[in-house]
């Protein structure tokens, strides 16, 4: 992959065609977009698409589905909230269904566009999709904006990254690199091309919250049905209609608000509840906030109400978070081999112990109590995340890409820098210098989970 540092938004070409399609990925907010900002600089009419994958449903080599009702249910709820801001400043969201490939091209056709701005993601199947477009004859500019950091900005070249986290925010540290402030939305957006009418006629599709009980997105059998009693399937500590930017700034503000990060430190490890956490990563995935903007309000509050190591520690997992993204950006598809960045055999896999694990059926309670909560809200924690991953590899023998494959599938936060990262890290087959973490589960359970509550909790549904 070409690990040469993707360019700012200001080191835009000055020239582009009157008429543009800006192309909405994982960065559904107007505040903090560099590339819908310089869309909008280079406009006069700017058509602002969505394309909502139409094969989610369609089962991957693992059996397991690419989405399920909490990813879609949040996702409908995040470009309801970016269709009412956009309504807001005098401009639509066009929503369309199908591959991007193939309606992009139509679209920019219609409208006589010869360009398309995007965010650029350093995944394969996303790089993909813009060497398609680009092979149809489409321009399309990229700009890398998900990270907290600016990519040119570190003390290394991307080649050079650190294969080990610590020496890499090390580096980092030591030479005081910080983000560059978050960008206001902006000051205008350009007119709608005429034909927009006709073009909502021709492929537009509603937006929609989905319903955990439409008939359209009921779960097939590799999802667990809903337990009795009528609980909600949306995860316990959102409101059942709360993506978007709007919900992510009000959840940031009462974050800060409530002195929470003074003891995130000391709670992070927590499994059961709202508060032990920051809860940022459903906004975060979706790009209804973004890491710069975290940030902010993280200083903000220590300006008024001081630092301490718990203030820290949220700094070091947007780090972390980073880490990953500039791993895409210098190994890229490597990081989605059998054997990652290793030299390691095969994975094993054994897709009976797999089914289990993903019905939370393995008759390890701890494990179960954890895919229960996640198979039932799209949300798990942190510390279960790694217990069951761990659990999944190392002590049933299955293969790793078969969990990232079920964590994509379920999780309302999902990220695909994070979730690879994560996956490669516990299975001992990224950059983790330890070789992997196994984790004994009775000592998890003895530390996290001391009188039982969470497992009774979730294994009695």
């Amino acid at each position: 992959m070409n690990t040469s540092l993707p360019r700012p938004a200001s080191d835009a070409a000055s020239t582009s065609p009157t008429t543009l399609i800006y192309w909405f990925r994982n960065d559904l907010r107007l505040d903090d977009n560099p590339g819908l900002t310089q869309a909008c600089q280079q406009a006069n009419n700017l058509l602002l698409v969505y394309c909502r994958c139409s094969t989610g449903w369609q089962m991957t080599r693992w059996n397991v589905p690419r989405t399920s009702r909490h990813r879609q249910q949040f996702l409908a709820s995040t470009l309801a909230d970016l269709t009412m801001q956009l309504k807001s400043r005098g401009s639509q969201l066009l929503e369309v269904e199908g591959s991007p490939t193939e309606l992009l091209p139509a679209l920019a056709r219609a409208i006589g566009a010869s360009t398309i701005y995007c965010e650029e993601i350093a995944a394969p199947e996303e790089q993909e999709e813009v060497a398609a477009l680009r092979a149809a004859g489409v321009t399309v500019k990229t700009v890398w904006q998900s990270s907290l950091l600016n990519p040119a900005d570190l003390p290394f070249a991307l080649d050079a990254l650190p294969d080990v986290f610590t020496s890499f925010r090390t580096k980092v540290e030591r030479q005081h690199v910080l983000p560059p402030p978050p960008l206001a939305s902006p000051q205008k957006i350009p007119a709608l091309p005429p034909a927009y009418t006709i073009l909502v006629e021709k492929w537009g599709v509603a937006s929609r919250a989905i319903s955990s009980g439409s008939a359209d997105v009921e779960p097939t059998e590799r999802h667990p049905a809903h337990p009795a009693g009528g609980r909600s399937s949306f995860p316990y500590f959102l409101p059942p209609f709360s993506g978007g930017a709007s919900a992510a700034s009000e959840h940031l503000h009462q974050y800060f608000d409530r002195k929470l990060a003074h003891t995130y430190k000391l709670t992070r490890n927590g499994v059961t509840g709202l508060d032990y956490s920051t809860k940022f990563s459903p906004w975060l995935s979706s790009g209804a906030m973004s890491a710069r903007e975290a940030y902010a309000a993280l200083k903000e509050f220590e300006a008024a109400h001081g630092a301490n190591d718990s203030t820290y520690w949220i700094w070091f997992e947007l780090l972390w978070r980073d880490y990953f993204r500039l791993l895409h950006l210098k190994y890229g598809a490597q990081l989605y081999r059998a054997q990652g960045l290793t030299s390691l055999p095969q994975p094993g896999h054994d897709a009976r112990q797999f089914d289990a694990w993903c019905l939370g059926r393995t008759g390890e309670p701890l494990v179960d109590a954890g895919m229960a909560e996640l198979n039932i809200t799209g949300y798990v924690s942190n510390r279960l995340r790694q217990i069951v991953a761990s659990y999944l590899v190392h002590d049933l023998g299955c293969d790793w890409r078969a969990g990232a494959a079920w964590f994509e599938a379920q999780l309302i936060d999902y990220d695909v820098y994070s979730n690879q990262g994560n996956w490669l890290y516990i299975a001992g087959r990224g950059t983790d210098p330890r070789n992997g973490r196994r984790f004994n589960i009775q000592t998890q359970a003895h530390e996290h989970d001391p009188d039982g509550t969470y497992r009774r909790l979730w294994n009695a549904l």
